[in-house]
């Protein structure tokens, strides 16, 4: 499989974002060829849903069943990963956990599996080392991306394992800006072309 421009890269939100549910968002790219784009919103925490609650709904753990959860499933958020697909489960993992046929390779050992397999093995103790799990992803459609990144959208930046499985959401923005040597603070929202 050739890899896209963007695969394994880091998309961060200019402040001057337009649309409202990219602001301040960091996007993992999973996938970027002249088809279009595919990524995962890496700090957005979906509201009032647990991984316990999904585990429910999904039939995995029986309702009324008392829930223990392994370390770290039972520290495990629940992310918005954006606005494509939102009633299905994206997880981005480390590469020491892998479903034949499910699980897509990405870049530098992480990897992105969206089968129910992999909530039933994280939720046994018997999943990936690291996981963020996304309800939904971001899609771009050919060129849209490009575009976008034209306009001042988008900042491109090398992917950190460090800031895709922490949990602390509200940094990793600027902790993204910090790995190309940006100070949030010194951004403006103001768009402009030299």
């Amino acid at each position: 499989m050739e890899r896209g421009y963007l695969d394994g890269q880091f998309l961060i939100a200019m402040p001057s974002m337009e649309d409202g549910r990219f602001a301040h968002s960091v996007v993992y790219v999973c996938a970027h060829s002249e088809e279009g784009a595919m990524g995962i919103i890496l700090n957005q925490s979906a509201s009032n849903l647990t991984f316990a609650d999904l585990l429910q709904q999904l039939d995995i753990i029986e309702e009324g069943d008392p829930i223990r959860l392994p370390s770290p499933a039972d520290r495990m958020l629940v992310h918005r990963g954006g606005p494509v697909e939102t009633g299905r489960g994206f997880v981005l993992h480390t590469d020491d956990f892998f479903i034949e046929s499910s699980t897509l390779p990405i870049d530098d050992g992480i990897c992105l599996t969206a089968t129910l397999e992999i909530l039933k093995a994280i939720a046994e103790g018997r999943g990936p080392e690291q996981a963020l799990l996304a309800l939904g992803y971001a899609g771009w459609a050919p060129g849209q991306l490009e575009s976008e990144i034209q306009s001042n959208g988008w900042l491109t930046a090398p992917a950190d394992p460090l800031i895709i499985f922490d949990r602390d959401n509200a940094t990793k923005w600027e902790r993204a800006l910090a790995l190309i040597g940006i100070d949030a603070g010194m951004l403006s929202s103001d768009i402009g072309h030299a």
